[in-house]
């Protein structure tokens, strides 16, 4: 609506001009020069001298474009004022609405940086469900994640206050895929200190910033160059693992799934043994890997050794099997 009031303005700017030269040129007999002056100084009310002497009807008709044009001057004004304020406002309604949306999120996941790399990582999320909020200091960058549906912060990631904004201190965990290794490590400082929790995962170029990462708190280091490099030739050598690897970890429209579950305290599955609780026979899933609690991951599967709560189990199967998983495990929704 406001862009077609802004049309109208211009439109009836270059009408007026149109009709001041044509009426000078057709009253007075003026060149085409002395008319566009003429109306120049009558649109503009500077004062100066008329080109050549009116006539009677000139001046009539240098009264009414005055005063069309002093009109038509206030009401672009009053246009130009209504466009600033209202833009102004929504623009600022807009940010009120995004901060008191993310204000109400938890165990929510942070990407700080919406290039190519942030853009996949969202599409990711966003198919399984999982709240996102993206910070850039971009306005294009926000613009293009606010049209997908994300809620996204405008600001430095790298500070403090602009993390807090997006509720670190209740995420779940950051994904920090910016342009430079050096802002990726300060995100990685400060996340760690405001939410000892988190879970963080920061993109790195080269191995020395890898190995700082690390120090300063990144949970997980990924290069995209060498785990793309390393696909790349997997697809070469070992095509179908590839296909099945893809198949498992991106398979939003096929009935297959892959996922990491821990287990909670007094569930179905604390303190028993794989063999015990049966989940191929119960759910159809398969246990491919276990995690013991501040251990590391194993793939040396024990039948007999009982689950222990804060265990983590990576099962394969069906949705809905691996949806009763969850509930076995006391997950009342899968996480």
């Amino acid at each position: 609506m406001l862009s077609k009031k802004l049309f109208i303005v211009f439109v009836l700017i270059i009408t007026l001009w149109l009709v001041g030269v044509a009426g000078y040129m057709v009253i007075e007999k003026w060149r085409f020069l002395d008319s566009i002056y003429m109306t120049a100084i009558s649109l503009t009310t500077v004062g100066f001298k008329e080109v050549h002497p009116l006539s009677d009807h000139g001046r009539l008709f240098t009264i009414v474009l005055i005063t069309l044009g002093v009109g038509l001057f206030f009401y672009a004004a009053g246009t130009l004022a209504e466009a600033i304020i209202e833009g102004h406002i929504k623009g600022l309604i807009g940010r009120k609405r995004m901060e008191k949306k993310i204000s109400r999120l938890s165990h929510h996941y942070i990407v700080c940086g919406y290039g190519r790399l942030g853009k996949v990582i969202c599409r990711e999320l966003q198919m399984r469900n999982f709240p996102v909020v993206v910070i850039d200091n971009r306005e294009s960058a926000i613009k293009a994640a606010g049209q997908k549906g994300l809620l996204c912060l405008r600001g430095d990631a790298t500070l403090d206050e602009t993390l807090i904004k997006t509720g670190v201190k209740r995420a779940k965990g950051l994904i920090t895929v910016l342009g430079t290794d050096a802002a990726n490590v300060y995100i990685t400082i400060s996340a760690r200190s405001l939410n000892p929790r988190l879970t963080i995962v920061a993109r790195a170029e080269d191995d020395n910033a890898e190995k700082k990462m690390f120090r300063v708190g990144a949970t997980k280091v990924i290069s995209p160059y060498k785990i793309g490099a390393t696909r790349m030739a997997l697809a070469v050598l070992k095509p179908t693992l590839t296909e099945f690897l893809d198949l498992a970890s991106h398979s939003v429209g096929f009935d297959l799934d892959i996922e990491q579950i821990e287990i909670m305290p007094g569930s179905e599955l604390a303190g028993k043994a794989l063999k015990e609780v049966s989940l191929r026979e119960k759910t159809g899933v398969t246990v491919v890997a276990i995690k013991k609690k501040g251990g590391r991951l194993s793939l040396q599967l024990s039948p007999d050794e009982p689950l222990a709560p804060g265990d983590t189990i990576i099962a394969l199967g069906s949705k809905s099997g691996v949806k009763k998983v969850f509930d076995m495990a006391g997950h009342k929704t899968a996480v």
